[in-house]
Parts: C-alpha cells; sequence; structure tokens
C-alpha cells in the first residue's frame, strides 16, 4: 500500500480537537488517510460506521490525550548549540557580549548540527510546525535547510544592527551583504514550498535599533510586492519603546505601519514595550500576529508583554520558546504553562488568560499566524494530521480520569497545560507519518546529534573566546 494511501485508526483516546466549536472527545479516534484526517469522533460510532479497509492499522491510545501539534511562532534553529552560554544577563549585554559573538563564529556544518539539534528537541516536545525567527549567515541557509523536512522556516533580511550612539555592536555585520533583500527572494524562490509543501521562506527582519526606516521599509514592500510573510523582533527590551521615540519620532507599531511591515502575514515577536493606546488598535486593525514569549521575557528581564489587553482588542496572539540561551528549552509546554499563570500573578486576577486560551495560543493562533489555519491548528476532517499524543498517567497529572471528566473531574486541558511537559509526550504525526514514538525519534539517532553538537560548541567556543561564567564562584574539584 502506498504512503498516500496508507490508513491508521488512533482510537479510545481523549481528543482536544480545538475545532471552531471547541469541541472534546471522550473515548475519541481519528482516521488517518496518507497525510490527512479523513474522520474523527467517537470511537463507539466511527468504527461502526465507517467502511474500513481489513489491513488497516489500529493503534489503542487509552488513557492518553490527543491535541493538534503544538506550533512555535518564534524560534532561534541555530542557538540550542549555546544553551547555558550567556546566564544572568540583561538582554543587550546577552546578544553584544554572548550571543552575537558566538554566531558570528559559527563555521561550516555547526548551522547544520545545531538545526538537527533544535528539530529533534522540539519534536520530541510535541512541536510540528515552527517559525525560525532570525537565521543568521553564519548559521547557513542551506545547512539548516538539509535539516528541514517537516517544519516553517524564515530567511534572514539583515541591515547593520550596529550603532555607535546606542553602544551596540553586532559583529555579525561582517556579513550584512549576503543577509540582503536580494538573497532573501533568491531563497525564497528556491525552497519555498519544498518537501511536500512543508518548508516555507519568510523573511526575517533585523530589530530597529537607528537603521533607516527607509531600509525597512525595502524589506516591506519586497515582501508584500512577492507575497512573502515577515517576523521580526520588535519592542522587546525595556530600552526599545524609547529607541523608537528618540530615533524615530513614534511608536513601536507606527514605526511597522510606516515601514509596511504589518499585516496577516507579519509575526512581531516580544511586544513587550508598546504604546497600547496607539499600538494596540494598530495590531487589531492590521491582523497582525504577537508572539509570545513568556519563558525569555522573564529571563532576560525584558519585562511582561500586555497579552490580556491585547486578546481585548482581538489581536491574535500566538506563543514561541525562543532560543536556547535565554530560554533554555523549546518545550512549547512550559511556555503554555507560563502564559497560562503569568498573567495571572502580575496583574492579581486569577481570571487572566485560562488554560483553554493558553492552549489555542499555542495552536490555533499560531496557524493563524501563519497562514495556514485551513491546514493545521485543529484536529478536523480534510486538515493534516498532525498531532501529538500525551501520557497524562504521571504522578504529576494525577488524579486526571478521562472517566470522570464529565461528572466534574480535572479538565483534560488543565492537565495539559498545567500538569504536563514535553516529558509526557509519547507521539507525534506529522502530515500522517509517526516521527516520535514511545518517546523516541523515529528516524535519526539521539546520541549522533548530541555528539556532533558537543564537538560543535566546544569549536565555537574556542573561536569565539566566549565562554559560561561562574558567577558565584563556585568552585569545581
Amino acid at each position: 500500500m502506498s504512503v498516500e494511501n496508507k490508513s491508521t485508526l488512533y482510537t479510545n483516546a481523549t481528543i482536544l480537537t480545538l475545532n471552531p466549536t471547541r469541541e472534546i472527545i471522550l473515548n475519541g479516534s481519528i482516521l488517518v488517510t496518507g497525510s490527512l484526517i479523513t474522520a474523527i469522533g467517537k470511537t463507539s460510532s466511527l468504527s461502526s460506521s465507517l467502511d474500513l479497509p481489513a489491513n488497516i492499522e489500529t493503534i489503542s491510545l487509552h488513557g492518553r490525550i490527543i491535541l493538534p501539534g503544538l506550533i512555535n511562532t518564534h524560534s532561534h534553529l541555530a542557538q540550542s548549540l549555546l544553551r547555558g552560554l550567556a546566564e544572568d544577563l540583561p538582554l543587550h549585554s546577552w546578544l553584544c557580549d554572548a550571543i552575537w559573538p558566538l554566531e558570528a563564529s559559527y563555521d561550516a556544518d555547526d548551522g547544520y548540527v545545531a538545526a538537527r539539534l533544535t528539530i529533534a528537541e522540539m519534536l520530541k516536545s510535541g512541536t510540528t510546525c515552527f517559525l525560525e525567527s532570525m537565521l543568521t549567515h553564519r548559521s547557513g541557509f542551506e545547512n539548516v535547510v538539509r535539516a528541514v523536512a517537516d517544519e516553517v522556516k524564515g530567511k534572514l533580511v539583515k541591515f547593520e544592527e550596529s550603532n555607535r550612539k546606542l553602544n551596540i555592536t553586532d559583529p555579525r555585520d561582517k556579513d550584512v551583504e549576503s543577509m540582503s533583500i536580494s538573497s532573501m527572494l533568491e531563497a525564497h524562490t528556491k525552497h519555498h514550498n519544498s518537501y511536500n509543501g512543508r518548508l516555507h521562506v519568510w523573511a526575517a527582519a533585523g530589530t530597529p535599533r537607528g537603521s533607516p526606516l527607509s531600509s525597512h521599509l525595502s524589506i516591506g514592500e519586497a515582501c508584500r510586492e512577492h507575497d512573502i510573510g515577515l517576523t521580526m523582533h520588535c519592542a522587546e527590551a525595556p530600552k526599545d519603546l524609547a529607541i523608537y521615540r528618540d530615533s524615530y519620532d513614534c511608536t513601536p507599531m507606527e514605526f511597522c505601519q510606516a515601514a509596511k511591515l504589518t499585516g496577516p502575514k507579519t509575526v512581531l515577536a516580544h511586544m513587550v514595550h508598546l504604546d497600547l493606546a496607539t499600538d494596540l488598535p494598530i495590531l487589531a486593525a492590521t491582523g497582525t500576529t504577537v508572539a509570545h514569549n513568556p519563558n525569555s521575557n522573564l529571563k532576560l528581564a525584558s519585562g511582561i508583554a500586555k497579552v490580556p489587553e491585547m486578546l481585548g482588542a482581538s489581536v491574535n496572539v500566538s506563543l514561541g520558546t525562543d532560543g536556547a540561551p535565554c530560554g533554555n528549552t523549546y518545550d512549547m509546554f512550559r511556555e503554555m504553562h507560563l502564559a497560562g499563570i503569568l498573567h495571572k500573578g502580575v496583574n492579581l486576577n486569577a481570571r487572566l488568560i485560562c488554560a483553554e486560551e493558553a492552549l489555542e495560543m499555542a495552536t490555533i493562533n499560531g496557524a493563524r499566524a501563519l497562514g495556514l489555519e485551513k491546514k493545521i491548528g485543529s484536529l478536523e476532517v480534510g486538515k493534516k494530521a498532525d498531532f501529538v499524543v500525551v501520557d497524562p498517567g504521571g504522578l504529576h497529572a494525577a488524579p486526571f480520569d478521562e472517566g470522570q471528566v464529565l461528572g466534574g473531574g480535572v479538565s483534560p486541558v488543565t492537565a495539559v497545560v498545567y500538569s504536563c511537559t514535553g516529558k509526557d509526550v509519547e507521539m507525534v504525526v506529522v502530515d500522517g507519518e509517526v516521527l516520535v514514538r514511545g518517546g523516541k525519534l523515529v528516524r535519526v539517532d539521539e546520541e549522533e546529534i548530541l555528539v556532533a553538537a558537543r564537538k560543535s560548541i566546544g569549536e565555537i567556543r574556542e573561536r569565539s573566546g566566549i565562554k559560561a561564567v561562574n558567577r558565584k564562584a563556585w568552585k569545581y574539584v
């Protein structure tokens, strides 16, 4: 039987569909034919109503929870190698003194090694689609394409970040000619919609920190002319709002609007320091998405984005992990958990951002951000078979029991968002293919990935001279 015609029936699970009516199917089944969901419903009714082929594969998932594949709308593939090397630093020092010099020292296959590590980690923790937010030239665009077959990624378009007045120096500027609009358009022509339509090429613009508005306008115009999606870090650090006001005499969203960077195919990451009165109406009116990164924003002391206000203004808010040096993992379960509790605490309001809203941000809102809401983000007939199977049977999620849900027991959404982590992912299906089974990657050798990563980062540290700092002078013996 060909892959296109292969059918698999996943049965006896709790299914969080995220469909328009937000149905949760208890003891449900999903029929997958080829890469698509062809039937979904109660196991009892589905089995009796369908004319299933005799040789169909049936997988019982009793006690498990199925949810749509998680969508990471702000990630850095190349940075997994830098995990733990820039701890306890504010954003600008973190960038200038550690991350940028390290990234400028990538060579040969380092970008490929990093991308494989990141993708492996994301798959194992339930991410089936991601947006790469700033792929630097030294990472090697072709290197990263080699590692990507199932996800969405971005091509960096960058203008000089260095600004002596602001004491910001980026050693990656030596490669600025390789990160031009023409190189982005070339990459888009060559790679967009490759891997059976699973790889999309977007533009990734550098943060405006004194560079001419006209430079960003040229990016915006090119993306609109060629119908290319665009992502950009925006208003992340406490100093950024002042930079917009002092350098451009406008708010962050006024800048983005003037540079034609807004729209339904734009994802702006962080968005912590906004002029809410001016910026929220522009976000809502233009259909621009905000990628919320609670873990990174907290660790870098960037602040807390006004997500409740954004949702209240009907802004589409998705979730992202950012990179390993500022979040330490690419686990979207951690981001959901933080998004579901952070805003309650800072606003002294326990009703803000419930578990259901956090799950929406990680699934259907992410799909909408990427213009893929008709294909992924929810479990519905005709959509891609991208889903995650979670085992909530451990002590940390007890006493969740599907049989008690209707009687007032623990909600499966609550169990997923507040109790589970990426380590509870048992199976991941992408485009109908099982890529993680029993918590293990099916296609790749995890040990090989680990060995290559350790070798690469040792060489990068030597070339850059950047090493982890023992700030408390604890002694190694």
